[in-house]
Protein backbone atom coordinates (compact mmCIF):
# COMPACT_ATOMS: atom_id res chain seq x y z
CA UNK A 1 0.00 0.00 0.00
CA UNK A 2 1.36 3.55 -0.51
CA UNK A 3 2.30 5.52 1.81
CA UNK A 4 -0.77 8.34 0.26
CA UNK A 5 -3.69 5.54 0.42
CA UNK A 6 -2.03 4.48 3.99
CA UNK A 7 -2.65 8.26 5.25
CA UNK A 8 -6.26 8.34 3.59
CA UNK A 9 -6.70 5.04 5.08
CA UNK A 10 -5.98 6.22 8.86
CA UNK A 11 -7.52 9.61 8.42
CA UNK A 12 -10.97 8.27 7.07
CA UNK A 13 -10.53 5.85 10.17
CA UNK A 14 -10.02 8.01 12.75
CA UNK A 15 -13.15 10.17 11.48
CA UNK A 16 -14.89 7.33 11.74
CA UNK A 17 -14.06 6.50 15.56
CA UNK A 18 -14.76 9.87 16.55
CA UNK A 19 -18.03 10.14 14.65
CA UNK A 20 -18.64 6.89 16.77
CA UNK A 21 -17.76 8.10 20.16
CA UNK A 22 -21.28 9.12 21.34
CA UNK A 23 -23.98 7.22 22.35
CA UNK A 24 -26.44 9.15 20.19
CA UNK A 25 -24.80 8.81 17.07
CA UNK A 26 -24.57 4.68 18.45
CA UNK A 27 -27.85 4.65 18.39
CA UNK A 28 -28.76 6.05 15.49
CA UNK A 29 -26.43 4.19 13.36
CA UNK A 30 -27.98 0.82 14.75
CA UNK A 31 -31.70 2.04 13.24
CA UNK A 32 -30.09 3.09 9.78
CA UNK A 33 -28.83 -0.34 9.58
CA UNK A 34 -32.10 -0.98 9.84
CA UNK A 35 -33.98 1.22 7.27
CA UNK A 36 -33.11 4.73 5.86
CA UNK A 37 -35.13 7.30 8.27
CA UNK A 38 -36.40 10.55 8.18
CA UNK A 39 -34.99 13.43 10.84
CA UNK A 40 -38.61 12.77 12.34
CA UNK A 41 -38.53 9.07 12.75
CA UNK A 42 -34.83 9.16 14.17
CA UNK A 43 -36.16 11.30 16.76
CA UNK A 44 -39.20 9.28 17.54
CA UNK A 45 -37.14 5.80 17.98
CA UNK A 46 -34.42 7.55 19.98
CA UNK A 47 -37.06 9.79 21.68
CA UNK A 48 -34.57 12.96 20.84
CA UNK A 49 -35.34 16.52 20.12
CA UNK A 50 -35.36 17.32 16.06
CA UNK A 51 -32.33 19.95 17.15
CA UNK A 52 -30.12 16.42 18.66
CA UNK A 53 -31.05 14.00 15.91
CA UNK A 54 -30.59 16.37 13.19
CA UNK A 55 -26.93 17.56 14.74
CA UNK A 56 -25.90 13.92 15.02
CA UNK A 57 -27.14 13.22 11.75
CA UNK A 58 -24.86 15.49 10.29
CA UNK A 59 -21.75 14.31 12.15
CA UNK A 60 -22.40 11.03 10.45
CA UNK A 61 -22.80 12.16 7.43
CA UNK A 62 -19.65 14.54 7.88
CA UNK A 63 -17.86 11.35 8.79
CA UNK A 64 -18.54 9.88 5.09
CA UNK A 65 -21.06 7.04 7.22
CA UNK A 66 -24.50 8.39 6.25
CA UNK A 67 -25.92 8.69 2.62
CA UNK A 68 -28.85 11.30 2.13
CA UNK A 69 -31.43 11.22 -0.72
CA UNK A 70 -34.75 13.48 -0.88
CA UNK A 71 -38.05 11.70 -1.05
CA UNK A 72 -40.48 15.00 -1.56
CA UNK A 73 -39.94 17.08 1.77
CA UNK A 74 -38.12 14.58 3.55
CA UNK A 75 -34.44 13.98 3.44
CA UNK A 76 -33.74 10.50 4.40
CA UNK A 77 -30.47 8.87 5.89
CA UNK A 78 -29.02 5.34 5.19
CA UNK A 79 -25.65 3.78 5.64
CA UNK A 80 -23.53 4.76 2.71
CA UNK A 81 -22.42 1.40 1.71
CA UNK A 82 -20.86 2.23 -1.87
CA UNK A 83 -18.70 4.78 -0.38
CA UNK A 84 -17.03 3.26 3.09
CA UNK A 85 -13.76 2.41 2.61
CA UNK A 86 -13.12 -1.49 3.99
CA UNK A 87 -11.97 -0.77 7.53
CA UNK A 88 -15.46 1.57 8.20
CA UNK A 89 -17.04 -1.66 6.50
CA UNK A 90 -15.56 -3.58 9.21
CA UNK A 91 -16.49 -1.24 12.03
CA UNK A 92 -19.85 -1.17 11.22
CA UNK A 93 -20.33 -4.63 11.04
CA UNK A 94 -18.84 -4.88 14.55
CA UNK A 95 -21.31 -2.59 15.50
CA UNK A 96 -24.00 -4.38 14.05
CA UNK A 97 -23.23 -7.57 16.41
CA UNK A 98 -22.56 -5.60 19.42
CA UNK A 99 -25.55 -3.53 19.15
CA UNK A 100 -27.58 -6.46 18.81
CA UNK A 101 -27.74 -7.33 22.41
CA UNK A 102 -27.69 -3.92 23.94
CA UNK A 103 -31.16 -3.27 25.17
CA UNK A 104 -31.51 0.18 24.39
CA UNK A 105 -30.76 0.00 20.96
CA UNK A 106 -33.64 -3.10 20.72
CA UNK A 107 -35.63 -0.39 22.47
CA UNK A 108 -34.71 1.82 19.73
CA UNK A 109 -35.32 -0.53 16.78
CA UNK A 110 -38.78 -1.47 18.19
CA UNK A 111 -40.09 2.45 18.43
CA UNK A 112 -38.39 2.91 14.91
CA UNK A 113 -41.33 0.06 13.25
CA UNK A 114 -43.96 2.09 15.12
CA UNK A 115 -42.28 5.66 13.82
CA UNK A 116 -44.05 7.82 11.45
CA UNK A 117 -42.24 10.24 8.69
CA UNK A 118 -43.93 13.82 10.26
CA UNK A 119 -43.92 16.53 7.56
CA UNK A 120 -41.00 18.55 8.30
Amino acid sequence: MRISAYLTSMRELVRACKAISAETRLRILNIVMVRECSVSEVMQALQVSQTRASRNLGALYDAGLLKTRRDGSWGLYSVDQEGLDGHSVELLQALQGMLKTDRTAGQDVVRLEQSKRLEP
